[in-house]
């Protein structure tokens, strides 16, 4: 009894913790960060990590969507960049991934 009892307790501490993480990841990527870093490594190895995120941070978008509009500083930061003048003008291809 005691032995279900405390598989019990696991199991609902587990979802608990899970649910959190869940929580977490669908904040913006500084509060995300904030919270992160307070989270101790073993839990990153206890509970679903990288399942969550495919969920979380998925998106709605889907092949053939228009990209969401974002306005960021050119290179130098002297102008603002928007998407939607941009494409307006010309075709756009946008590149995610990283140069390092």
């Amino acid at each position: 009894m005691l032995l279900a009892a405390l598989a019990a307790g696991t199991v609902l501490l587990w979802g608990v913790a899970t649910a959190a993480l869940y929580g977490a990841m669908r904040q913006p990527p500084e509060r995300f960060g904030a919270i992160m870093k307070r989270v101790p490594m073993i839990a990153m190895m206890i509970l679903p990590f990288q399942p969550l995120w495919n969920s979380a941070r998925s998106g709605v978008l889907q092949v053939g969507d228009s990209a969401p509009d974002f306005a960021l500083p050119n290179l130098n930061g002297q102008q603002i960049v928007r998407l939607s003048n941009e494409y307006r003008v010309k075709p756009v291809v946008l590149i995610f991934g990283s140069y390092t």
